[in-house]
Formats: structure tokens, C-alpha cells, sequence
């Protein structure tokens, strides 16, 4: 795992874009936006998502932080898959996105070329819904709820790496600043507490969270918040002067499975981030964790109105944007 990229699920971020009308947003989206013109869209994309997964699991925590910081950033408009030409540095090359592993840009594109194949659907279908949908396929491949899809985004017309600087909020994040950021996108506490549960999967690199293990503060070099044996291995794991490299599995229990063993992890002290464990250790969030880490049903639930919510966020359409013939380049 040493030379594994980090697929940190960050998709805590806040955009520039304006506080928007989720019910007007949610009028222009529907389930079926595509039934006339490329009916079998889901299937076609979903195949694809199959095929990307049995090639490598990273394929599913890397299209989950793609949407997110998609999503996050200018809103749900495929702007961060745009590439960097000589005259504009993208999204996806600012620092904050260097991490965001290939697999994930790689899914949305091969989906796109599959559905450009089909002669009704050919320059038809969004990337910026693509992505939606490998998102929901990949959440289901691990475990997580199936749900609907609301589709009919167009894709973003701007990708500047300027727009992302300073976006990306901290792992040491307290929960005011978190419910700040989410609800700038129009999304709640539950929203936020929901959405975080998908650190359930994937990587991070070891100076996310180094300050915990090590000097959180003069008086207590660990975090008293973090549970002392996973301290322990953290900082076997990720021992000082750490190769930068180095990435370790955000959930230690099922890094795998998309499940409420999160909040679980954080009755026990065992959140990566501080961002996550405040989750539990401030009282106006235990209660939700609580409810969450013994019944998952209710989560899932959340998770999904959460995550239809999210996909509100920022969408163009009319004339702030088109559908992309390449998902890397504007048209």
C-alpha cells in the first residue's frame, strides 16, 4: 500500500457558487429526463461501473470523492473533470485535487464513450449525470442503498483551479464549521452527518490526521478523543518522517463495505479525522450517530435524501452550459 495514491473521501468543500432554490432545482431534475432519447442510460453506465470495479476496488471510493468535489465546486456540473490547457489550469490540477485518483476520471469517461455509442443517446446524455449515476452504482457495489438518480444537468461552461483554493475545509474541523459549509449548499446537519459516513471507504495519506498521533496540542501529544489502541496503531502505521506515500484505510473495521460500522468507529473513538469524531463528541451530533451506528435502515434513509440533495447543488442548465462531447474539454 505504500505507493498507493490517497482516495481520501474529502467531499467536505464549500464553492463559490450562490445559494440556490432547491425546489426550483429539484423541478428541472427528473428520474426519467432521458426516457425519450437514451432509455437504457442507467444500464449502459452501470455496466461500465462493473467493469471498472473488477479491474480495482479503487474505482469505487475514487467516483464517490469525484462527485463530491464536483459537486462542491461550482456545483454538479463536471467542471472538475475538465483537463488544464496552456491558457486555463483546471480544477482538477489545483493542489486540493491532485489526489483525486484516476480510476474515478477514467469511469466517467468510459461511460460516456459507451453511451456515445448507442446512435439516440450519441451527444445526448451529460457528463455531469454520468457521474451521478457511477456515483449511486459504485455505493450500491459496496454495500450502500440503491436510489433514483435525478437527472437533466448540463455541464459546467468554467474549470479554474482558482476556484477551488481555500475550499477544501480541514480534517480539524469543528462541527459549527461543518454545518456552516453544508449549509451554504442548502444542506442540513443530518445532510452533513449523512454524507460523511462515505469516510466509511477509501485512503488517506498519514499528514491528514498526523497532528492527532502526535502533537495535537503541548499538553496531550494525542488527541484524548482518539481511542488509545487505535492511537497506537496509527502511529505504527504512520510513524514520523512517514514516506508521503504512505495511505491507510479511513474505516480499520470494513474498509470495504459501505455501512454504519462508521458511526460505530466513532462510539469508539476510532473517527480518522477530527472532523469525524466531533461528530460524536459534540452533543448536539452524538445523538444522530447514536441512532445511526445501531440502525441502519434509518441511515441509509438519510444517506440517500442526502446524497439526492447534494446532486441539487449548483446545476446548470439553459445557457450556463451544455453537454459536453468530450468530458475532458469544453465543446
Amino acid at each position: 500500500m505504500g505507493r498507493l495514491q490517497v482516495f481520501i473521501i474529502s467531499f467536505l468543500t464549500i464553492s463559490c457558487v450562490s445559494i440556490f432554490m432547491p425546489n426550483l432545482v429539484a423541478a428541472q431534475l427528473k428520474t426519467n429526463f432521458y426516457a425519450q432519447t437514451c432509455p437504457n442510460v442507467e444500464s449502459i453506465v452501470r455496466n461500465v461501473v462493473n467493469q471498472k470495479f473488477k479491474q480495482t476496488f479503487v474505482t469505487i471510493p475514487a467516483v464517490l470523492r469525484l462527485f463530491f468535489h464536483d459537486c462542491f465546486v461550482e456545483g454538479c456540473d463536471a467542471s472538475v473533470i475538465i483537463a488544464s490547457t496552456s491558457g486555463n489550469t483546471a480544477e482538477k490540477d489545483h493542489p486540493d485535487n491532485l489526489s483525486l485518483a484516476g480510476d474515478g476520471f477514467d469511469t466517467v469517461i468510459k461511460a460516456k464513450a459507451a453511451v456515445d455509442a448507442i446512435p439516440s443517446c450519441k451527444n445526448k446524455v451529460s457528463c455531469a449525470d454520468i457521474l451521478a449515476l457511477a456515483t449511486r452504482d459504485v455505493i450500491q457495489l459496496s454495500g450502500g442503498p440503491g436510489y433514483a438518480v435525478e437527472l437533466g444537468r448540463l455541464d459546467g461552461l468554467t474549470s479554474k483551479s482558482s476556484n477551488v483554493g481555500g475550499n477544501l475545509p480541514k480534517p480539524t474541523f469543528n462541527l459549527d464549521q461543518l454545518n456552516t459549509m453544508f449549509a451554504s449548499h442548502g444542506l442540513n446537519q443530518a445532510d452533513m452527518i449523512a454524507l460523511s459516513a462515505a469516510h466509511t471507504l477509501g485512503f488517506s495519506h498519514c499528514d491528514q490526521f498526523s497532528n492527532r498521533i502526535f502533537n495535537f496540542s503541548p499538553k496531550n501529544p494525542v488527541d484524548p478523543s482518539l481511542n488509545k489502541t487505535y492511537a497506537a496503531q496509527l502511529q505504527q502505521m504512520c510513524p514520523k518522517n512517514v514516506d508521503p506515500r504512505i495511505a491507510i484505510n479511513m474505516d480499520p473495521i470494513t474498509p470495504r463495505a459501505f455501512d454504519s460500522v462508521y458511526f460505530q468507529n466513532l462510539q469508539k473513538g476510532m473517527g480518522l479525522f477530527t472532523s469525524d469524531q466531533v461528530l460524536f463528541t459534540d452533543q448536539r451530533s452524538k445523538g444522530t450517530v447514536d441512532l445511526w451506528a445501531s440502525n441502519s435502515k434509518v441511515f441509509e434513509t438519510a444517506f440517500v435524501n442526502a446524497m439526492t440533495k447534494l446532486g441539487r447543488v449548483g446545476v446548470k442548465t439553459g445557457k450556463n452550459g451544455n453537454i459536453r462531447i468530450d468530458c475532458g474539454a469544453f465543446n
